[in-house]
């Protein structure tokens, strides 16, 4: 028996049937190198694009960067935009001092301040002293019967020209201690570098006339007003306050740490009885000393600004 070949054989005299599926051998695709990490193919060949670098095509609508872990956007700005940070202001509000004031920590501090710029505060206290002498000798000297009216009158400016130079000079010296607790150590120029005259002047009237009407009442109530007016320059100089305002802000301030703030005044009494007892001479190390503990312990009870 003859084999019947399958139909469409591809035997001689055969022709091929359209309908059977033919299993040829296929030659071997070339094997393509796998995508770059984020799915792009590799570049097309070519000369790159303009700028030396190979270009991919822009990604399809819709690719991008993974979610956030969670899935959630970021939230939405409030309205209005967000606050500019509230930066404390140069001088006032920095670094805060030590959280006790200690009579110790006071007079060590203003030592130390004193001794490593002792030139220029014994200077500017030297000066301070000439400037009253010759103020004093300006408008002092003797009377006559036939001038007693003028002299009178000369006399009575005298007081007040060396009643506002004496307020200033205080003031200063506030300016001066300032600068050596913001930590920069003060020149000549730096003890006048305040603008509120006006204030210091009208604060300094209204504690002396207070201070005054104390000390005619036995003396005692001068005593404690002079007391809890004490810091009213550092107030109206450091944070720039009227003068109402700055003798109100001594009041709190001190009669909020009476205890350690009558001891220091004691003892900056004290320190300053024994200068002046040197022949006045030791007075130009005691009143530096005086005005920057006096300062200091005024920057650690407010929270402001100490250096070391």
């Amino acid at each position: 028996m003859s084999e019947n070949p399958p139909p469409g054989g591809s035997g001689p005299g055969q022709t091929p049937d359209p309908s059977y599926p033919q299993n040829p051998q296929q030659p071997p695709r070339p094997q393509q190198p796998p995508n770059p990490a984020g799915g792009y193919p590799p570049p097309p060949p070519g000369p790159p694009p303009a700028g030396g670098q190979p270009g991919y095509p822009p990604p399809p609508p819709g690719y991008g960067p993974p979610p956030q872990q969670g899935g959630y956007p970021p939230p939405p700005p409030p309205p209005g935009g967000y606050d500019a940070p509230n930066y404390p202001a140069p001088g006032y509000g920095g670094p805060a001092g030590p959280a006790q004031l200690s009579v110790g920590n006071a007079i060590s501090y203003a030592w130390s301040k004193f001794s490593a710029n002792a030139g220029v505060w014994v200077g500017i206290v030297l000066i301070a002293a000439i400037i009253q002498v010759v103020i004093s000798l300006i408008f002092g000297g003797t009377s006559t019967d036939e001038l007693s009216d003028v002299y009178s009158v000369v006399r009575i400016i005298g007081s007040i020209v060396a009643a506002i130079v004496g307020y200033l000079i205080n003031a200063a010296l506030v300016r001066g201690a300032l600068h050596e607790v913001d930590g920069n150590r003060p020149g000549f120029g730096s003890f006048f570098q305040f603008t509120n005259v006006g204030a210091i002047i009208i604060a300094s009237i209204v504690v002396g006339v207070l201070t005054s009407i104390g000390f005619f009442l036995l003396i005692i109530p001068g005593i404690i007003v002079a007391f809890l007016t004490w810091w009213t320059l550092q107030f109206v100089i450091d944070q720039e306050q009227d003068a109402i305002t700055a003798i109100k802000s001594s009041y709190h301030a001190i009669s909020s740490n009476v205890g350690t703030l009558v001891l220091l005044a004691l003892a900056l009494v004290g320190i300053n009885i024994v200068g002046a007892l040197l022949c006045g001479v030791g007075l130009l190390v005691t009143i530096p000393l005086t005005v920057i503990a006096s300062t200091y312990a005024y920057r650690v009870v407010v929270g402001g600004r100490v250096t070391a």
